[in-house]
């Protein structure tokens, strides 16, 4: 049987029929021969639209990075919303409330709440109840608080919006708090902090220390965690008054994705406006209170915490690690420099001594060249920067063995002071690139894009588009990195330290090697003797 064979070049098309030295040359960029034998069909350039088939008709691409739409109600509430494309919605309320606001009561009333939420109410009986009812849109939920944010969310099917804006209305507003859900939420935060504490990742504790160590005993350094000595000092009745002083209308901002604004706001306004509180009773109106209106005040410090790290995860690859936080003051949110320093946090980068790598990992940050590129016995080094209303951090979370802290220590410091000195233009672009993207990608999920409308109108009362960020992401100059670091270096350090600590330099040593010119620990008196 013949066999017949077809190549289609860029520039040429060649028949060759078995059987038959036969070629057959198409001039046409683009012809093909669909057949044995030539007909209309194989005539046909594909370099144009095909005759006789309608035009196509495309999908319009309707801009909504600018339509976020702003409410505020009679009573103060914030309804904040953004149309997206799907079959779903995000919704959820966001309070100004959090730890911080924590000073004249017993520390660790928001851990209560965020794990009392979605818990029984006046109109539902338990937690069942109300993700039964969620289930019939395909519906989740979940309560997360921070220092100084509390967000209710739950996204679900559009169509059962109003249920959605029901139950969230009862959730935030009418809460009933029995006493056996009270004694089971003490007894789970009892379990979380011993999960805590035997857990190889000591993240959690550590965020938790670098803040008691930067803003020691007020505001932002409130524990955001309940202690276990506070957890029988809490009471019903020390929630409910939180409640009443922290949980207003005004201090609240419902956000919304995926629905029309309208449709949202007269949801709200049927289930919000007017609607009782639980805690608006005579016994916890008496006792009234007052909003902690305390700036953050930066003091810098030490936190240590010495604990034996060699069997926290026995049977596993992870070795015996001492953890490390440097931290210095950075600004707020509200700040000018917030987006230099957020160019910084990108251009330190850092990570994990393994990395898969591959394009976008950002193996080609400071942390990675300088540190654990070069120092085999460095486990981690990560640039976090923790910012919120009034002040922040600039930190860098690193671990190694025991007997390599002064070494860390060292290194970390260079590299502080480093911020402050010669920024290549190659780095400085290749940050402000992956800000850009990172802003951009994450912005496509839904929840992200509640989060985002939530805490901005939250903070300001309208919000940025991201293609605003993008252009002033783009402004930042290696001027501006500079001044900021250098800024950052004038503050007092903060530290955070957790294992075996025998070879930690004292506070006082590493505060001078951040004040010197070039990041090193002050050596003794006997080791300069036999460098001479």
């Amino acid at each position: 049987m013949a066999t017949r064979m077809v190549r289609v070049h860029a520039r040429n098309c060649i028949r060759l029929s078995g059987g038959k030295n036969e070629f057959k040359r198409c001039s046409v960029t683009g012809l093909r021969s669909f057949c044995s034998s030539y007909g209309q069909a194989g005539k046909t350039s594909l370099c144009h639209p095909l005759p006789g088939i309608p035009s196509p008709v495309y999908a319009t691409v309707t801009d909504h990075s600018c339509d976020t739409q702003v409410t505020t109600l009679e009573n103060g509430m914030r309804v904040a919303s953004q149309n997206m494309f799907g079959q779903f919605c995000t919704v959820g309320v966001l309070i100004d409330s959090g730890s911080r606001f924590e000073l004249p009561y017993t520390s660790g009333i928001s851990h209560f709440l965020e794990k009392l939420a979605f818990g029984s109410t006046e109109k539902f009986k338990d937690r069942d109840e109300i993700l039964k009812r969620l289930e019939n849109y395909g519906g989740i939920c979940d309560c997360q608080t921070s220092r100084d944010t509390m967000v209710y969310g739950i996204s679900a099917e559009r169509e059962g919006l109003p249920e959605v804006i029901d139950i969230l209305s009862e959730v935030v507003l009418r809460p009933r708090i029995t006493d056996a859900e009270f004694e089971d939420v003490g007894i789970g935060i009892q379990f979380e902090l011993e999960d805590l504490a035997m857990r190889p990742d000591p993240e959690p504790l550590l965020t938790e220390m670098i803040h008691a160590a930067a803003f020691r005993n007020n505001t932002l350094g409130q524990a955001k965690f309940c202690s276990l000595e506070n957890i029988p000092k809490i009471s019903r009745k020390t929630l409910m008054q939180f409640l009443n002083v922290h949980h207003t209308p005004s201090r609240m901002v419902l956000a919304g994705v995926g629905m029309e604004h309208e449709v949202l706001v007269d949801q709200v306004r049927k289930h919000f406006l007017g609607s009782s509180m639980s805690w608006n009773t005579p016994e916890i109106l008496e006792l009234g209170g007052n909003i902690d209106r305390s700036m953050a005040q930066y003091t810098g410090g030490i936190e240590k915490v010495e604990k034996d790290m060699s069997n926290i995860a026995p049977g596993t690859p992870i070795p015996e690690l001492a953890h490390l936080v440097l931290g210095l003051e950075s600004c707020g949110h509200q700040d000018p420099d917030f987006v230099a320093f957020a160019v910084l946090n990108m251009l330190m980068g850092g990570g994990g001594s393994f990395s898969a790598g591959g394009p976008g990992k950002g193996m080609y940050t400071r942390l990675y060249l300088n540190v654990l590129n070069r120092y085999h016995w460095m486990y981690s080094a990560t640039a976090v920067h923790y910012s919120y209303e009034d002040s922040g951090i600039f930190c860098i979370h690193a671990s190694t063995h025991p007997s390599m802290l002064k070494d860390l220590v060292e290194v970390l410091t260079k590299e502080f002071v480093k911020m402050a000195g010669r920024v290549e233009d190659v780095e400085l672009e290749r940050a402000k690139t992956q800000l850009q993207s990172m802003l951009m990608m994450n912005l496509e999920a839904r929840p992200v894009v509640f989060e985002d409308i939530g805490r901005q109108v939250l903070a300001t009362g309208t919000r940025k588009n991201p293609e605003e960020f993008c252009e002033m992401i783009g402004k930042i100059s290696s001027q501006d990195i500079q001044r900021v670091a250098s800024r950052m270096l004038q503050a007092k350090p903060c530290i955070a330290a957790l294992g075996d600590l025998k070879y930690l330099p004292s506070f006082e040593d590493i505060r001078a090697a951040f004040s010197s010119k070039d990041g090193s620990l002050p050596r003794s008196k006997l080791a300069s003797i036999f460098k001479r």
